[in-house]
């Protein structure tokens, strides 16, 4: 069944357009990856353990969700799919990358392969209660699996009606062009904050190849650019102490989150307050309207599960930033320590 072009939620939001769907949704989206998987306060203890934040997104105007069969191996896809069944809430999932946990935290593998491609897409079909997915991301490029095997075995499952539109994670201009060439890419997910400007072209992959500027190659190709981490995974907003997460959060194995490269890198957060308190405003809402002014065809995903964080965030919609306090986030330093 085909989407109206608004939520229906009870507040509304500034939207943005996804061509490849034919309609707009709310110019920030929601990830859904910490409900249940990963970060300190993830919950795998019922299918509707994130049920008040989706609720309040829902009422807040959010209508646009990301998940993975990879996070918490289909839980957060079943928590996604309940608590929207019935809305018309645009839902992301992704496959290709699956994750694991040997009690340290995430262990992720690649599986690019046709076979596995089709059978993850049924997978997710039924852990999110739904007939067709929105939107499908190759969660990541398998290198032992061509790109063209990949995209191609994906756009089989548009011809069969399993799949709306499709999304590529994490890739190269390169990768992506080639895959736009022989089916649409309607949006590309990376990551992108202050102290991450790969997709600016500023930096490489995960796989150390050069990225290019993705945010330029989607708005001319007709395809939404969706940052992932654009809170820098909750460092941005000034109130993440790293040394109070527990064992099991992922971040603690993130080098830009420990010792000295952690206070090194709170000089980004100085910057960013310092614009916040021109404004009356949060870290938290100037980082993601910095993210939001790449472009009008940027829509961030941050993820919470706490209601006040998510409203902090939502403020940066009505946010409008100065071309002083651009200068002044686009002069912040650069993040020290690697990703991942």
């Amino acid at each position: 069944m085909p989407h109206p072009t608004s939520s229906g939620a009870s507040r509304s939001i500034p939207t943005r357009h996804v061509p490849a769907l034919g309609r707009t949704v709310g110019a920030i989206g929601l990830g859904c990856m910490g409900i249940s998987w990963a970060y300190s306060g993830a919950d795998t203890s019922s299918d509707t353990a994130g049920a008040p934040i989706l609720a309040h997104a829902l009422a807040s105007g959010i209508d646009f969700f990301d998940t993975s069969d990879a996070y918490a191996a289909g839980h957060n896809e079943r928590v996604v799919g309940r608590a929207l069944a019935g809305t018309d809430a645009v839902i992301a999932t992704k496959a290709g990358l699956i994750g694991n946990d040997d009690g340290g935290g995430p262990v992720l593998t690649r599986n690019g392969t046709p076979e596995h491609l089709a059978q993850a897409c049924d997978s997710s079909l039924r852990n999110l209660g739904v007939d067709t997915i929105d939107l499908y991301y190759l969660h990541r490029v398998d290198d032992q699996v061509p790109i063209e095997d990949s995209w191609g075995a994906l756009s089989e499952l548009v011809a069969a009606g399993k799949v709306r539109a499709l999304g590529l994670s994490e890739v190269t201009v390169e990768q992506a062009r080639v895959a736009h060439s022989i089916h649409p890419v309607a949006a590309v997910q990376s990551e992108l904050s202050l102290w991450t400007r790969n997709a600016l072209g500023q930096g490489t992959t995960h796989d150390g190849e050069p990225v290019g500027n993705m945010v330029e190659w989607t708005g001319e190709n007709d395809a939404v650019f969706v940052p992932f981490s654009p809170l820098g995974r909750g460092f941005l907003t000034g109130s993440l102490d790293p040394t109070a997460l527990p064992a099991t959060d992922m971040r603690l194995a993130l080098p830009r989150f420990s010792g000295a490269a952690a206070e090194q890198n709170r000089s980004i957060v100085e910057v960013v307050s310092a614009v916040a308190s021109r404004h009356n405003s949060t870290p938290a809402a100037v980082a993601l309207a910095w993210v939001l002014a790449q472009g009008p065809h940027v829509i961030p995903i941050p993820g919470t599960t706490d209601i006040g964080h998510f409203d902090a965030n939502l403020a940066a919609l009505g946010l409008s930033l100065t071309e002083e306090d651009l200068a002044s986030l686009e002069a912040a330093p650069a993040a020290v320590g690697t990703r991942y």
